[in-house]
Order: structure tokens, then C-alpha cells, then sequence
């Protein structure tokens, strides 16, 4: 079924909030999720296995490098409001 997700990354004790932040959105899309970095969040859309599977491993592969606190969302009952990178619809 198709889900959309907000995900918020909160990166504790580290210079740059950004870098950790652009790496959990990048990993996720190398998995064929769209993304939508928002100014307090991200908005995630794909399959929900997809989802539930590429934001855990995710968050794995950046919690060895960070401390951080994920807040995570998800809705089988949202549109897919993404149309690119940059826009919603």
C-alpha cells in the first residue's frame, strides 16, 4: 500500500545539523522513495514496506555516526502531495 511519511531528524551534539540530515534524505532515496525536505521535516512517499524498511535502516546507518532523535509519522490516508524535489502539489 502506498504511505506517506513525516520524518523529522534532530541531530544532537554535532557542528552541522544539515550534513546528517541530507544523508538520512539521500539514503532513502537511493531506495527509490520520494523525498521532500521541508524546514522542519521531510515528507516520504512509497510503498510502505519500502518505508518502514529503507527509514530503519536509515536511521541505523546514521546512528552510528550521530547521536539523534527521529520523530516518525506515517499515513495510508494522505495524497501523494510530492511532485518533485522542490514542489509539492
Amino acid at each position: 500500500m502506498k504511505v506517506q511519511a513525516q520524518i523529522s531528524i534532530y541531530p544532537l551534539k554535532t557542528d552541522s545539523l544539515s550534513v546528517p540530515i541530507d544523508e538520512f534524505c539521500r539514503l532513502l532515496e537511493e531506495h527509490g522513495l520520494k523525498v521532500k525536505t521541508l524546514p522542519m521535516s521531510s515528507l516520504v512517499v512509497g510503498e510502505s514496506e519500502n518505508v518502514f524498511e529503507s527509514v530503519q535502516e536509515a536511521f541505523e546507518k546514521l546512528a552510528q555516526k550521530y547521536n539523534v532523535v527521529m520523530d516518525f509519522k506515517i499515513s495510508n490516508a494522505c495524497l501523494d502531495r510530492i511532485k518533485n524535489k522542490r514542489e509539492l502539489v
